[in-house]
């Protein structure tokens, strides 16, 4: 009878453990951590943390800036990216992991002064690559961040 109940708890374990492995994000091409969509900050940080390598600390102080320079900002992570905005009022901006850099979209950038330098077939949109070995400018960065934030959101 306790070898019975040994092999059951061993079984459990098992299916337990399959279960963690499982409910690991997957990588999607280029290395974009597959997460459920969802509103606040939890699926973000999910979402930080299962980007591969550099990128995750990128996006660590990606999030930290655009906090501390909006603090009233909202969060979601929308198609396997996080998206940045206010409730009610849309997106003002998101990112997105490619194989060899980090793609930030400011929704209304060409309203930003100066501009971000990636252009984008949709009129408003301008981005900025952040690529590993490159050193982010922050205080422009948070420049953008907060001038975005001031500008309508985009609702999608």
């Amino acid at each position: 009878m306790a070898g019975k109940a040994s092999s059951k708890s061993t079984k459990v374990a098992r299916k337990a453990s399959v279960k963690r492995v499982a409910a690991k994000p997957v990588l999607l091409s280029g290395g974009n951590p597959q997460i459920a969509k969802g509103n606040g900050d939890a699926p973000v940080q999910a979402y930080i943390k299962a980007m591969p390598d550099w990128k995750r600390n990128v996006g660590r102080r990606l999030d930290a800036l655009i906090v501390r320079t909006v603090p009233t900002v909202g969060k979601a992570v929308k198609w396997n990216s996080p998206f940045y905005g206010f409730e009610g009022e849309g997106w003002f901006l998101s990112f997105h992991c490619f194989t060899k850099y980090i793609k930030v979209t400011f929704f209304r950038g060409t309203s930003l002064r100066p501009p971000p330098p990636g252009e984008s077939k949709h009129p408003e949109v301008r981005y900025l690559d952040i690529r590993q070995d490159e050193q982010l400018d922050e205080a422009q960065f948070a420049d953008w961040v907060k001038q975005a934030s001031q500008l309508p959101g985009e609702r999608l």
